[in-house]
């Protein structure tokens, strides 16, 4: 258990992983991590098992190389887009997702701390969309929390730093976590920790380098046993796993080796993956995604108009960091010894924590300075040699700008009739409007000209606040008239209904009480026997997989009260048992 400070307003911080999860709180002064048993971070994984048991962090991860199809991972590399994922036979947004485990570390903190946990900081990568910021938030909000605040990552990390450091310092901290990539010049200045611009690729990470190991071992077996183990998925699993499990193992050895027994068989004969895979050759199928990091490293110097030998300390963060290579392409790049004196997989989190702390009143020398990772603009209308050209991006707010800021600017109809204007707010970088990402739009209309025969004038005014929220607000310089729109990510946002209703059902996901049809006397003893025979564990992969995927079936059957699902499932399970304990 922790020590609460009497008298402080309790705030946690979380850094909500692609890989893996943790949550912080500062406590005397100093961020500590609050742990699950003996796990400092849980991993970023949420499954169901052929049970009915909803299963999040250690235990889905186990379960992952079993049923993968019942396993979600890496579901931050989703958030902001309309992926579905499906689970025990219903189908999630990935906010639903995430807020199994968020939920999961609420119950962490709560335990450590002994009392209810309702408020927390969160963070995501300097470069997420505003869409995947707001599924963020909504996913605390299912989770039942109230999000006080959504940080960057490279932020927090300074942050987590920013505490032992006396002096000023232009840091760059390199954050390579497991789904994510960010890098970001920070200045520390006085107990001001300001970013002075961000850069980075929201799916590229240590996911990408286990995959491209996994694939130069599945065209071996290819080669020697002419089977693609990509088209089985539970083999596919499998050898993604055991290829993170080698990458790891890389990190202090030159050599590793990838062994996964009975993963395939052919003409009867099972088959088994043993190979020795060397870190030369590991580096050399990664050295094109390492490259990427090394170009955004060279924009961000220049975005933050400082000379590479200018940047006294150089932080890195995210577990992919201890990959050697690493370390070696930033050291030699930058002529800067990299620091990870605090460790890459809590650091986040501990920053996060520092920042709920801050929020809570805590005596913390610290003040956070962030900025925008995107431009933030209009459509308008342009005159080029006469002629009206229109899709063109009006930047308003420039990238790399900090925030809270205001900007205003004026545009002027293009005719003089004319008494209405469309706003469509945009975020990124192109020229043209619609190759970037739409926010939001609304009309105003009613304009009116100061002088007969004149152009209407409109006045836009963008206000970016600490939270993430965009304010847009129009008015006519004649009339005073406005209209204004606050932008969020519509495009993936919940509505106030499907938000609790999302978080009833995860309430009774994880508590058990979601609702089930009855079975018979006969269905509940044949579920018994099946699931006695998936504990014993001694059926082929093939058995196995059915049995476990019927039973799953099951449990669909149960939650939608298909009586005549159930009874037909019932027979097929029969046969099934009958033929698997003849064997």
């Amino acid at each position: 258990m922790i020590d609460m400070d009497s008298g402080m307003e309790t705030i946690v911080g979380i850094d909500l992983g692609t890989t893996n999860s943790g949550v912080a709180i500062v406590r005397n002064g100093a961020p500590l991590m609050l742990p699950d048993d003996e796990e400092r971070i849980i991993p970023s994984v949420v499954g169901y098992s052929p049970q009915g048991e909803w299963l999040v962090g250690r235990p889905a991860w186990n379960q992952y190389v079993l049923y993968p199809k019942e396993t979600v991972r890496s579901i931050k590399r989703e958030m902001g887009t309309d992926f579905r994922g499906t689970l025990g036979g219903r189908s999630f947004s990935p906010q639903e997702i995430s807020a199994f485990i968020l939920r999961e570390l609420k119950k962490i903190a709560e335990r450590n701390l002994s009392e209810d946990v309702e408020d927390v900081v969160i963070t995501v990568p300097a470069y997420f969309s505003d869409a995947a910021r707001q599924a963020t938030r909504e996913a605390g909000r299912i989770a039942g929390f109230n999000v006080r605040r959504i940080i960057n990552e490279p932020t927090a990390a300074a942050l987590a730093y920013g505490l032992n450091m006396i002096e000023d310092q232009m840091v760059l901290v390199y954050d390579l976590g497991g789904g994510t990539f960010d890098v970001s010049l920070v200045e520390l200045m006085g107990g001001i920790v300001e970013v002075r611009a961000s850069h980075g690729n929201t799916r590229l990470g240590g996911d990408d380098f286990d995959r491209r190991l996994a694939e130069i071992i599945a065209d071996r077996f290819e080669e020697d046993h002419d089977i693609d183990l990509r088209q089985d998925r539970r083999a596919w699993a499998r050898l993604v796993r055991g290829a993170e499990e080698a990458k790891i193992e890389l990190s202090s050895h030159p050599f590793a080796w990838v062994k996964e027994e009975y993963i395939a068989e052919k003409r009867g004969i099972p088959l088994h993956v043993e190979y020795e895979i060397s870190r030369q050759q590991f580096e050399e199928a990664i050295a094109e995604r390492l490259e990427q990091t090394r170009v955004s490293i060279d924009r961000v110097v220049s975005d933050g108009e400082v000379a590479p030998d200018e940047i006294d300390q150089v932080l890195l963060v995210g577990g992919s960091t201890r990959i050697p290579a690493v370390w070696e392409m930033v050291a030699r790049h930058l002529n800067v010894e990299p620091h990870m004196s605090i460790n890459p997989e809590e650091v986040v989190a501990l920053g996060a924590g520092v920042q709920a702390g801050i929020i809570a009143g805590q005596p913390i020398d610290a003040i956070l300075v962030d900025v925008t990772p995107y431009s933030l603009g209009i459509e308008v209308a342009d005159i080029r040699m006469g002629r009206v050209v229109t899709d063109v991006y009006n930047v308003i707010i420039r990238r790399n700008t900090t925030i809270p800021v205001t900007k205003e600017e004026i545009y002027a109809t293009l005719h003089p009739d004319q008494d209405t204007v469309k706003i469509e707010i945009f975020q990124g970088e192109s020229r043209v409007a619609s190759q970037n990402t739409l926010l939001g739009e609304f009309t105003i209309t009613d304009l009116e000209p100061e002088h007969p025969g004149e152009l209407a004038k409109v006045t836009v005014q963008f206000d970016f606040g600490v939270d993430g929220i965009l304010k847009v607000t129009a008015r006519d310089r004649h009339t005073g008239q406005e209209k204004d729109i606050a932008v969020d990510a519509p495009m993936a946002r919940l509505s106030e209904t499907e938000i609790l209703r999302a978080r009833s059902q995860l309430t009774g996901a994880l508590t058990g009480s979601e609702s089930l049809a009855p079975l018979s006397e006969e269905g509940t003893a044949l579920v018994e026997r099946a699931e006695q025979l998936l504990e014993h564990n001694g059926l082929d992969p093939v058995d196995l997989e059915g049995l476990s995927t019927l039973l799953a079936d099951f449990r669909r059957a149960q939650r939608v009260g298909d009586t005549r699902e159930l009874k037909k499932l019932q027979e097929i399970l029969l046969d099934m048992l009958f033929d698997l304990e003849e064997i």
